[in-house]
């Protein structure tokens, strides 16, 4: 991991002097950061808005999606706001004004998502993680999206952090057995892997007869081939968006109606064996 060169931030600084001289101090922390240290010379932006727990909007006009966290919904349209998103809303505008409004942007391998938000992560004035910060109070969940995935082992720990403690979302788990599921949406999902097939539409791991989990063709040069070594038989814990494929025209015969694709190797756990 490339640490921020001093000289090089200096510089930064002394370009975007008004947003930007907070960090002198973080170079200095840095070794201390148990949780997400700063990879590379951050870009210092001002925040105009939170929009919820993982999504800024900047002065500049951007919204920024954060990498590596998925926080609950806002309810909206008058819709009920899942639990605990008002929460974590609410603790990142804390640590957003705690770094005067001011923070550091480092953007992902793949710079945007599919709504042109920018993807990155974000750090305050001391140089911490805010996605870490907030994982590790179980103010949202961990997930990994290949190619920006390089923090992800970090920010794995840090919500195991508010698993150990039972804090925030993992007071009550909210991991749903395979068979428990009934729409689609972010999920984490348990259960034992059954047939493992392939075909040009990727890999398809059978979790209980229930749920299929799919590794799209296009991301499956980033699960090794120990991945699938012994993993037929085995308890495991996935998490990502759940899909109705019932949606799309009927099931065909034999077909799942529940698909979960798997974005990064992180996004499943042995949990046995």
């Amino acid at each position: 991991m490339r640490m921020a060169n001093p000289s090089g931030f200096a510089l930064l600084l002394k370009k975007a002097p008004l947003v930007g001289a907070f960090f002198v101090g973080a170079i200095w922390q840095l070794p201390a950061l148990a949780l997400c240290p700063l990879p590379e010379q951050p870009q210092p932006v001002a925040v105009r808005q939170v929009v919820d727990g993982d999504t800024l909007r900047l002065t500049d006009g951007r919204s920024v999606r954060m990498i590596g966290i998925n926080a609950p919904e806002i309810g909206r349209k008058g819709r009920t706001s899942e639990p605990y998103a008002e929460a974590a809303r609410r603790r990142l505008q804390a640590l957003v004004k705690a770094s005067d409004g001011r923070v550091g942007l480092v953007p992902g391998v793949e710079r945007k998502d599919k709504y042109g938000r920018t993807l990155a992560h974000i750090y305050d004035r001391n140089g911490d993680n805010l996605e870490a910060q907030l994982l590790s109070e179980g103010l949202g969940y961990h997930v990994a999206i290949a190619p920006n995935v390089r923090l992800a082992g970090c920010q794995q720990a840090a919500e195991q952090v508010a698993r150990a403690a039972q804090a925030g979302l993992w007071r009550s788990s909210p991991v749903l057995k395979a068979a428990n599921v009934k729409q689609s949406g972010f999920a984490v999902v348990a259960g034992t892997i059954g047939a493992i097939q392939r075909n040009r539409g990727g890999i398809w791991l059978e979790l209980d007869d229930t749920v299929v989990l799919q590794i799209p063709a296009r991301l499956q040069r980033t699960f090794p081939d120990s991945f699938f070594v012994n993993l037929k038989g085995r308890q495991v814990e996935a998490r990502g968006w759940v899909l109705d494929r019932s949606r799309k025209g009927g099931l065909k015969p034999g077909q799942r109606r529940w698909v979960l694709p798997l974005t990064d190797p992180a996004m499943l756990k042995r949990t046995s064996g």
